[in-house]
């Protein structure tokens, strides 16, 4: 294409891919531990309802690209062989603590830096040396005896890696929309999720069907996710090898350019308030950066690599990690509620509710 080597145009889609998550992403705000959050402190849906819209267009897109070009999904890392549950249950819960506790997943902690809050450049700094460390360094040995237990692992055959029912689990999520939504015309107010989930798809289709064109390099099959992209990138930065520039590692410096240059027209948002109002420690992004980095490998990915990329490849493991993520990020969010350490800078509420919230 144009003269380029086939990985540097799959380099350049997921910069492009990046860019639209990011600025889509910082015009609506969009995020996994954010919707918690809102509908603890406010009972506000509307930032949940645009997540279940990016698992549900994420899901038909990818199984319609997945049909058209014959992908087989089940050569990604959601589908791997003697998957261990139990590992990916204990990182799923670690995330879902530390991404409380740091205010925001690995996305959201990139969109936030981009558009200005310098705590978040902790938190990405201390996930990405977790991550890596647990992926290939110390933490990788001392965690060998859960993540390679032969007990584990064979009690996790019983289930395998399996995928679910296409129409099951879209059932089920458009359930869950109408249940959020309660209004119809609310629909329209969730582009984001919508454009989301569009965008995974398109990774699915850049990395399996125009990188199958590569004879230079193999391009690995790969959606949208952050948590060992951000340690990947952190390494390209420190040993910068060009040929070390990957699809995955161009979506993050996509998403922070892309964050960026929509902050710059959408200034309405700024993260100073949680620090001035001493509820945003350094020691809760650091320590929530490292579950996040640890817990975000063992479970194979973040809110969005196992909540809309995984997902979107119906595979079981993702589901299991999503709710173990969710499940530990509600019962973190509520113990810090009732410490008065859970910060609302901004409320996050449909148009038509009106509703005079005191926070």
């Amino acid at each position: 294409m144009f003269g380029f080597e086939v990985y540097q145009v799959v380099n350049f889609f997921g910069f492009i891919i990046g860019l639209a998550f990011g600025a889509i992403a910082q015009k609506k705000q969009f995020c996994f531990s954010g919707s918690i959050k809102d509908y603890i402190l406010t009972k506000s849906t509307m930032r949940g309802s645009s997540v279940i819209v990016a698992m549900i267009i994420a899901i038909i897109s990818t199984y319609i690209v997945s049909t058209l070009y014959e992908i087989d999904l089940q050569e990604t890392a959601y589908y791997k062989d003697n998957i261990n549950y139990f590992s990916v249950i204990l990182g799923g819960l670690m995330f879902g603590v530390g991404m409380m506790l740091s205010d925001g997943c690995s996305n959201r902690h990139l969109i936030k830096f981009a558009q200005g809050d310098i705590n978040s450049l902790i938190v990405l700094v201390f996930l990405a040396i977790f991550a890596y460390a647990t992926a290939k360094g110390l933490l990788a040995e001392v965690l060998n005896p859960i993540t390679n237990n032969e007990t584990l692992i064979h009690l996790s055959s019983y289930i395998g890696s399996i995928a679910m029912n296409i129409y099951f689990v879209v059932g089920v999520l458009i359930l869950l929309l109408i249940f959020l939504v309660k209004r119809v015309k609310r629909i329209v107010s969730l582009w984001d999720g919508f454009l989301i989930g569009l965008l995974i798809a398109a990774s699915w289709y850049v990395t399996a069907v125009i990188g199958s064109e590569s004879m230079e390099r193999v391009i690995e099959l790969n959606g949208i996710t952050f948590v060992y992209p951000s340690a990947k990138t952190m390494e390209f930065f420190t040993y910068y090898q060009i040929s070390s520039l990957t699809f995955p590692i161009c979506i993050i410096f996509g998403v922070l350019v892309g964050a960026f240059l929509m902050s710059r027209f959408n200034r309405k948002y700024s993260f100073g308030c949680t620090a001035s109002m001493g509820q945003h420690k350094v020691k809760y992004n650091m320590i929530g950066g490292a579950l996040m980095g640890t817990g975000g490998i063992l479970a194979i990915g973040c809110t969005v690599g196992e909540g809309l990329t995984g997902m979107s490849t119906l595979a079981f493991a993702s589901l299991v990690a999503i709710l173990s993520i969710f499940v530990s990020a509600t019962i973190t969010a509520i113990i810090l509620n009732k410490k008065s350490k859970l910060p609302m800078c901004f409320i996050f509420e449909w148009k038509d509710n009106n509703i005079d919230y005191q926070i």
